[in-house]
């Protein structure tokens, strides 16, 4: 008789007692049971413990002592679902998120579509779409020297790709195994395409599945009319734009090295640092974060430099106006 498939979710949460009801629900009520229900509590200073503790007696609760990001709270998550309780996949996701109700069955489902890659496909992915908005975050697929959006088919079950956000992502325990979990030093953002590129580096596959949904906001977008072409902007505090730019200059600069791939990462930050000219709250800020990040990236400085909800210290300050500290702002747009 063959083993059933057993399965885990593990969800990253920080001061989240405003959406965990909705997104735990969500998990409740899939079409394919889960063996096990796990929350990670990055140090949350709201009510998150009390209703966890309260309400949902049945999920597993991981208290981080501190705010490890979203780095840190997938390592621990992944750790104990994984590496610990030794799960067959683990379902992860970011606290504001909502599967649909068939989309667990529905990523297991596209197994059935992989023929000989199905030991070697390490993530099934969810297509991610905004509910207020409507737009469909698409994974990337590198494409020269350069990364691409990729769109799902329409035609194809599984669509294969290179990068996927982490939520909704389904990973497979034997790749998590082999290739070693997100990194903690990173914090916040670019920690699931690293991950995502350390799994390709070790010949697995990542693919979308056609039919399993998820709806994710990411971020806060405007939507703004240029030129008679509409185009989506997310303005984010100068700490956060320190942690995206070192990341993905740290990422790069080990995956891909050749000249023509950095120049594209540096077009990519420069454009960005456009849009913050254009349409930023706080330029000056962002701008010296931007450039910290690139060099920290460059250099290899990683580790928790800012927390979100905290002012930098003088000294800090002072580092960053001369470029020698390390931060970060971020934009997902490709």
């Amino acid at each position: 008789m063959t083993k059933p498939t057993s399965i885990a979710s593990v969800t990253v949460a920080y001061n989240g007692a405003g959406v965990l009801r909705q997104h735990l629900e969500s998990l409740r009520r899939q079409s394919q049971e889960l063996d096990e229900i796990v929350v990670v509590d990055n140090a949350s200073t709201d009510e998150t413990l009390h209703f966890l503790a309260s309400e949902c007696p049945e999920v597993t609760v991981l208290h981080l002592p501190a705010n490890g990001g979203v780095g840190g709270g997938l390592a621990a998550g992944l750790a104990y679902a994984a590496l610990e309780k030794k799960y067959d996949w683990v379902w992860i996701f970011d606290q504001d998120s909502i599967p649909a109700p068939n989309a667990l069955e529905r990523l297991l489902s596209g197994l059935q579509h992989l023929d000989d890659a199905e030991e070697t496909t390490a993530i099934l992915a969810p297509v991610c779409v905004n509910p207020e908005t409507g737009m469909t975050y698409p994974a990337l697929s590198w494409r020269g020297s350069r990364f691409v959006t990729i769109l799902v088919s329409p035609t194809q079950p599984v669509t294969f790709v290179d990068m996927v956000i982490s939520s909704g992502s389904l990973m497979r325990r034997e790749a998590i195994v082999e290739v070693g979990l997100p990194r903690k030093d990173f914090f916040i953002d670019f920690v699931d395409y690293e991950h995502c590129l350390r799994l390709r580096r070790h010949g697995f596959r990542i693919g979308v599945v056609r039919d399993s949904m998820l709806e994710h906001a990411i971020g806060a977008p405007t939507t703004l009319n240029i030129l008679g072409r509409d185009k989506s902007w997310a303005d984010h505090a100068p700490w956060r734009e320190y942690y995206m730019a070192r990341n993905e200059v740290f990422t790069i600069w080990q995956y891909r090295s050749e000249l023509a791939t950095k120049a594209f990462v540096l077009y990519r930050l420069a454009r960005h640092a456009l849009g913050i000219l254009l349409f930023g709250k706080q330029k000056v800020e962002c701008f010296r974060m931007i450039w910290t990040g690139i060099l920290d990236g460059q250099a290899g400085r990683l580790g928790i430099r800012f927390l979100p909800g905290t002012e930098m210290d003088r000294s800090s300050a002072q580092a960053v106006q001369t470029g020698s500290f390390a931060g970060n702002c971020s934009e997902r747009e490709n």
